[in-house]
């Protein structure tokens, strides 16, 4: 197996919110990527991200691993929620906040 998808592993099994993302959150380098930050950041939790743009062998081998061929991909808890259209949907009926708040174990009712 390449050390490349041993990287993308250790990458989501150490984090339990992570993007994998066109830039950075400050400056996001796509609009999809830009709309997935601003609905994560929404949900006041900091959370990991990977700029694929700098790392152009996980740009590569992401989306064979993820079986999912865009970005940004969004990973919680060591599972693939989606993309941006996903991300977005979950933001705007509230189950985005609900997986946010589980994965770093705040339960606010």
């Amino acid at each position: 197996m390449s050390s490349t998808i041993e990287t993308i592993k250790e990458q989501v099994a150490s984090n339990d919110i992570l993007l994998y993302m066109k830039g950075n959150p400050r400056a996001p380098q796509c609009g999809f990527s830009s709309q997935a930050v601003q609905a994560l950041m929404a949900c006041g939790e900091r959370f990991a991200f990977v700029n694929i743009l700098d790392n152009p062998d996980i740009r590569a081998e992401l989306p064979k691993y993820a079986n999912w061929p865009t970005f940004p991909q969004l990973w919680v808890k060591g599972e693939l929620v989606g993309g941006c259209d996903i991300i977005m949907e979950m933001a705007s009926n509230g189950k985005l906040q609900t997986l946010i708040n589980e994965a770093v174990g705040s339960t606010e009712e």
